[in-house]
């Protein structure tokens, strides 16, 4: 007989509930006794920090939205723009707690087209600030905008990877050299990408308050798509007959993971490009439009490479046409009308994952029962990521 089996039953939950219960009475312990204050005294000056979180022009003047991102509470004394002292008003009020916020209503006759500096004085005199580079306009949600934000997402999203699925007919007559060149020239776009999201969204991560940790936020949510990405190509893998039947091939599992992957990353494209507009950050010109679309014209051909040994119908490239481009269109809507630096380093942290996971399954297809480094070393993949690399970065100097 074990020696557990001689004690006497205990439930898990006891067993679960009991460190937390502790590890509660002790926070709550600390909290009342407080030694931070008692060490700190009343001779050291407060921490304050303010951020700003969205800054938006309209006909009632300049709203700014502020958090508190520092330990102690600040009240908010003052706004000088451009040097002026101005009356304001503040919803919920002018004091906030740690991350609290507060919409701040200044009723500014801002100029379009100029720079404008709103800053924040707190009761003691902290000062903090906020430049508006180019004053235009914030978009409000209406018709109007809403149909230039869709049109802006068809014209850099949707129909460049359409076009870029025309290239079907010619990826499925190549031989096999050919079809590792151009699942070479996927790989390459796909890490060039991955290199993007990832840069854009530490980036963001370093800009949004420090208590949200922006870097820990990026690289745990971007494992966390990997993962998933991971669970479903296995789901999908399990699928393999029914897809084969359906679809009349196998390739249509990592089509839909690139398709997917592509997706995501659109749609952080589209956050950006809708967040740049409504912040006046970005004249979206016609270069820049144009830079996208052969930009992302590539990634047409990325979804259709693990197809070329397919046969695949219209029907069916028209659906994983829309999985890769219409994403664009909702992060233009969600970047122009609600943006928030918090979320765009999620779904710019959720496509870097994506991305990542189609690099892994992109790669076992390419060597199947050889190793990864063998097939690499091959010409018709070494010179395909090299185009690969060459066509996104070109693309991306027009894009900036």
């Amino acid at each position: 007989m074990k020696p557990s089996e001689t004690r006497a039953p205990v439930s898990i939950w006891v067993v679960a509930v009991l460190p937390l219960g502790l590890l509660a009475g002790l926070v709550g312990f600390i909290v009342w006794l407080g030694p931070a204050e008692v060490v700190r005294g009343s001779d050291y000056p407060p921490v304050e920090e303010v951020t700003f979180q969205r800054v938006r022009l309209g006909d009632e003047g300049i709203v700014a939205t502020v958090l508190n991102d520092g330990p102690d509470s600040v009240t908010i004394a003052q706004v000088q723009v451009d040097d002026a002292y101005w009356e304001f008003s503040a919803d919920p009020g002018t004091e906030l707690d740690h991350l609290d916020r507060a919409v701040l209503t200044i009723p500014y006759p801002w100029v379009q087209g100029d720079t404008h500096v709103v800053r924040i004085v707190t009761s003691n005199g902290v000062t903090f600030d906020y430049e508006v580079a180019v004053a235009v306009q914030t978009p409000q949600l209406g018709g109007r905008y809403f149909a230039v934000f869709t049109l802006i997402g068809f014209y850099v999203g949707v129909l460049p990877v359409a076009i870029g699925l025309m290239w079907f007919p010619l990826v499925s007559r190549l031989g096999r050299a050919g079809l590792d060149f151009v699942l070479a020239l996927t790989l390459g776009l796909m890490v060039f990408l991955l290199i993007e999201a990832g840069q854009e969204g530490l980036e963001t991560a370093g800009v949004i308050p420090n208590s949200f940790q922006g870097v820990a936020l990026f690289v745990c949510t971007a494992v966390a798509a990997f993962l998933g990405l991971e669970t479903l190509g296995g789901w999908l893998a399990g699928r393999r007959r029914k897809i084969r039947e359906r679809f009349h091939g196998e390739g249509w599992g990592l089509a839909v993971l690139v398709a997917v992957g592509i997706g995501l990353h659109n749609f952080g494209e589209g956050l950006a490009i809708g967040a740049a507009f409504s912040l006046g950050e970005v004249a979206l010109g016609t270069v820049l439009i144009v830079g996208f679309t052969l930009h992302n014209t590539t990634e047409g051909l990325a979804i259709v490479s693990p197809l070329a040994e397919e046969s695949i119908r219209v029907r069916d490239l028209v659906r994983l046409g829309i999985i890769g481009g219409a994403p664009t269109i909702a992060g233009a809507w969600v970047g122009g009308f609600v943006y928030s630096p918090i979320w765009s380093v999620v779904f710019f942290a959720v496509g870097a994952g994506a991305i990542a996971q189609v690099i892994v399954q992109i790669s076992r297809q390419m060597a199947g029962d050889a190793s990864v480094s063998q097939h690499l070393a091959t010409v018709p993949v070494l010179t395909g990521l090299t185009a690969g690399f060459g066509i996104m970065y070109v693309t991306g100097l027009i894009v900036g």
